[in-house]
C-alpha cells in the first residue's frame, strides 16, 4: 500500500510542478528542485538555477500542460514518472504547442519527494486523447 500512497503523492506532486511552471511560481519550484537536479530540453541542457532563471524571466512561459496520460513506478527512494502532454508554451515571444513525453525523476534523499530530473521528448505521432 505504501508503493500505491508514494504513486499518488509524486502524481499529485507533478501535477502542481506545471501549474507553478504556468504560474512561475519560482518559490515553489525552487523548493521542489533538487540542488543537483538536470533539465533536458529541444533546445539544450541546464541545472536548476538556469531552469528557475529562465521561468522567472519569462523566456519560456509554461502556459498550459495538458496531460493525457501519467505513469509512475517507484523504485525504492526514486520515483519515475512519465507525462504524455501537449505543451502550450511561449518561447522567445512565439507561443508553440508542442506533443510531448516529458519523463520526471524524483528522490527522496530526506522527507519529502525531490525533482531530480525533467526531459522533454518531443513526440513525433499525430495526437491521440
Amino acid at each position: 500500500m505504501q508503493n500505491v500512497k508514494s504513486e499518488q503523492e509524486v502524481i499529485g506532486l507533478s501535477k502542481e510542478k506545471w501549474r507553478w511552471m504556468s504560474e512561475r511560481d519560482v518559490d515553489s519550484l525552487d523548493a521542489l528542485f533538487h540542488e543537483k537536479s538536470v533539465f533536458v530540453h529541444m533546445g539544450g541542457s541546464w541545472g536548476k538555477e538556469q531552469e528557475l532563471e529562465i521561468i522567472k524571466s519569462g523566456r519560456i512561459h509554461y502556459k498550459q500542460a495538458d496531460i493525457h496520460e501519467v505513469s509512475v513506478n517507484i523504485i525504492g527512494t526514486t520515483a519515475v514518472l512519465l507525462n504524455r502532454i501537449t505543451l502550450l508554451a511561449v518561447v522567445g515571444g512565439n507561443e508553440v504547442t508542442n506533443p510531448f513525453m516529458v519523463t520526471e525523476v524524483y528522490v527522496q534523499p530526506e522527507a519529502g519527494w525531490k525533482l531530480a530530473s525533467l526531459s522533454f521528448t518531443r513526440l513525433l505521432t499525430p495526437e491521440q486523447h
